[in-house]
This record gives structure tokens, C-alpha cells and sequence, in this order.
């Protein structure tokens, strides 16, 4: 489904564009992603709506079948890219997983800030959007995803996300359509 509208309590996520990330090699070129990714900051912020900036800072405890470089970054790895231009009123999460909502606080913020909807951007889309995305969708939020915002080291795990998943658990469009949404209806 094309995105067809936003709530007027929307919250835009930003996930995992941070320093350590955005220098690896990924399908569509980051310098797009963050462009989109910094107009969606704005807008959100000249309407006076939560922005949500996202960074990882540890993995998951447990084993898995693929190795895991790193337990903990090194110092700066997990730093914001300049380009997001935090502001004093966005809300950061830090996170050690996938998801945004797990041992973060975030749904008690979204849900305190009256927050229905989140718009979810970033990285890597079958990751940490994704699950911070199927987080959202358990806890009741209406989703909307910017594609042309996000990106994956994969391109098959990437088109799997937009095309397979994200339409099961929200609506998807561009940057500019939300943008026009956002101008229109809040």
C-alpha cells in the first residue's frame, strides 16, 4: 500500500546512522539515504514532532551462526553522522539490539509524547529498521516507511524488507510524499 496519510501525533524513527555504519559499503549510495533521511529531520522538527535518533552501541547477547565482530565499538563507532544535526529536543536511543523498543524506553516515550505513528528511516533495512519496524507494529503504532531513506548491505535483503514485509505492517512511499503527507495534515 502507498502511504496514504499521517497521524497528526507522528514520531519520525531514525535508526543506526552513525559513524561506525554509514562508512559501510551498502546497495543504494549512503549520501542519497542521509539527503533524505535530513529532510525527513527537518520537517518533522518544523512541525513541531518527535525525532527519534537511533545509534547501537553493542550487540545482542547470545549465539548465532554468524560471528559477530564486535561485542562493544570502539570509541566513536557508535557516534551520530553530523549530518542528522541533533537538537536539544530530539530523543536519543541507544540500543543492543535489532530493535529500538527493547530495554530502551522508547514505547513509554512515544506513548508519554502521545505519539500513533512512527515514520522509520535508516539503517540497515532488513535489520534494525525492520526490527524496530515489527517492534512498532506489536505495540499498536501505525507505521509508514520511507524507502528512498533507507538502506542494507544486501540488495535481496533489502527488496525482501520493502517489498515483502513492509507492506504487511504499514505503508510505504518517498521521502517527498511524506513530506507533502506531513505539510497537508498536521
Amino acid at each position: 500500500m502507498t502511504v496514504t496519510t499521517l497521524d497528526p501525533k507522528s514520531a519520525l524513527i531514525t535508526i543506526d546512522l552513525q559513524l561506525g555504519i554509514v562508512s559501510i559499503p551498502s546497495v543504494h549510495p549512503m549520501g542519497a539515504v542521509v539527503k533524505h533521511v535530513r529532510e525527513l529531520t527537518e520537517a518533522f522538527r518544523r512541525h513541531g514532532l518527535p525525532v527519534v535518533l537511533v545509534n547501537v552501541a553493542g550487540g545482542a547477547p547470545g549465539r548465532s551462526e554468524q560471528p559477530r565482530a564486535h561485542r562493544e565499538f570502539a570509541p566513536g563507532w557508535a557516534d551520530l553522522i553530523p549530518e542528522l544535526n541533533q537538537q536539544p529536543q530530539d530523543h536519543l536511543v541507544t540500543k543492543r539490539t535489532p530493535g529500538a523498543f527493547t530495554n530502551t524506553g522508547l514505547d513509554a516515550y512515544l506513548r508519554a509524547s502521545g505519539v500513533t505513528q512512527v515514520v522509520i528511516v535508516g539503517v540497515a533495512t532488513s535489520n534494525g529498521v525492520e526490527a524496530t519496524a515489527r517492534q512498532a507494529y506489536e505495540l499498536g503504532f501505525n507505521i509508514t516507511f520511507a524507502t528512498d531513506a533507507m538502506t542494507d548491505r544486501d540488495a535481496e535483503a533489502h527488496h525482501n524488507s520493502v517489498t515483502r514485509i513492509f507492506p504487511r505492517i504499514g505503508e510505504t512511499g518517498t521521502t517527498q510524499e511524506v513530506i507533502d503527507l506531513l505539510e497537508r495534515s498536521v
